[in-house]
């Protein structure tokens, strides 16, 4: 595996560290919340006119338009991780939705959805699971019955993040209940403002409302929102759960986030001694920079792997599970060395980071669940990269 990068990326990288430098006071802050923020908005914008997001997504589509490069990306990728400057916009639409809609959608939604999806200018949630189709996700009941030009769609999803703010949704509906699991399932997307649906916020640990359930009821949509075709849902869906847990897995998201806590941990004290110099604090951080370590080299081998035009086999099924635990476990060592001050949440003058550590570390427990909980990619790892015998079910009685 070649470590090093020739002259050309090398140029590439002190010209995305100058865009970055030269504009860096344009970014966002912490300030600057809502999904629609304007300030938002303009950076996501100024990124993708620069070719630093959306960048290989064609222009007529609103992207960059750059051929694709994948070391390219992993330097643009790096450079937002050193410098801390914010980075583009992510999410369900923009990381999963239009990588999804580039590969299996019509022109017409290629039009219609990327450019204001990329720009921050249309909010998208996902609905897959539902009370009885979590894990089993091919378990989905929520139907949608053919009535003309339209599919009449009743059922309810939970789980359903950004929801409440969403725009449109792209839905999974069984479509055929003759059909055997897999192949009866339709992936449709309609707009969240379509009479008959009904959003319930639901609570997390956070201590806000970052999931919700979503009802339908006799909801009609047109049969143009389908993507790729009718009853081909689950390939559909396959390929978005493959880009949602990339989207997990990131390991410069996860590097970002280790040097974060090595500042807070330079800066913040005990005793008049930074909690750095604690041996037993270092000693845990060093363990997880090792890890962190690895992760980056574990990208670096899924990106020789694309070069090459291979599959990235186990490397690429260990990213989700690796980087949500592994964010998990950042977000504890904040909190135990701060202490009683880790554990503080909302307003107050002893506050850190505006109780970030505290909220991530509730939330990352959802994401290890989120996407295929840790015990379902432990199997898919187990089975599908090393060949291990597939999961004994219990019998039918």
């Amino acid at each position: 595996m070649k470590l090093t990068l020739d002259p050309q990326y090398e140029a590439f990288r002190a010209e995305v560290s100058d865009t970055l430098a030269k504009n860096a006071h344009l970014a966002p802050t912490s300030e600057d919340k809502g999904y629609k923020n304007a300030k938002r908005i303009a950076w996501q914008k100024l990124l993708i006119a620069n070719g630093l997001a959306a960048r290989t997504i064609p222009k007529e589509y609103g992207g960059y338009g750059a051929e694709p490069d994948i070391l390219k990306a992993r330097i643009i990728a790096e450079e937002f991780a050193r410098t801390r400057i914010p980075g583009p916009m992510a999410g369900q639409g923009i990381s999963m939705f239009v990588p999804t809609l580039l590969e299996l959608g019509t022109e017409a939604q290629k039009q219609a959805y990327i450019r204001p999806t990329i720009e921050g200018e249309m909010i998208w949630c996902q609905g897959y699971s539902e009370p009885g189709a979590g894990s089993d996700l091919a378990a989905v009941r929520t139907s949608a019955v053919e009535d003309g030009d339209d599919y009449v769609i009743n059922g309810s999803k939970i789980w359903t993040s950004t929801a409440k703010q969403a725009d449109m949704i792209f839905c999974l509906v069984r479509t055929d209940p003759a059909a055997k699991k897999h192949e009866g399932i339709t992936y449709i997307t309609f707009p969240m403002t379509t009479p008959g649906i009904e959003v319930r916020p639901l609570v997390d640990m956070t201590g806000s409302a970052n999931f919700n359930e979503v009802f339908f009821t006799d909801v009609r949509v047109p049969k143009s929102g389908v993507i790729f075709a009718p009853n081909k849902g689950w390939q559909v869906a396959n390929a978005t759960l493959t880009h949602e847990r990339g989207m997990l897995g990131d390991p410069n998201a996860t590097k970002a986030r280790l040097l974060e806590l090595i500042t807070l941990m330079k800066a913040e004290t005990v005793n008049g001694a930074r909690l750095i110099d604690n041996p037993v604090l270092r000693d845990r951080l060093m363990k997880l920079q090792g890890e962190v370590y690895a992760m980056q080299a574990n990208g670096l081998r899924i990106t020789t792997s694309r070069l090459q035009g291979q599959q990235a086999g186990l490397a690429g099924l260990v990213v989700k599970l690796q980087g949500c635990d592994l964010n998990h476990e950042i977000a504890r060592l904040a909190i135990d060395a701060l202490g009683e001050l880790g554990i503080l949440y909302e307003e107050g003058e002893h506050l850190r980071a505006d109780g970030n550590w505290q909220w991530r570390y509730m939330y990352d427990l959802g994401l290890i669940i989120g996407g295929g909980t840790a015990q379902i990619q432990k199997n898919i790892i187990a089975e599908r990269g090393l060949d291990m015998p597939r999961e004994p079910k219990l019998a039918k009685v």
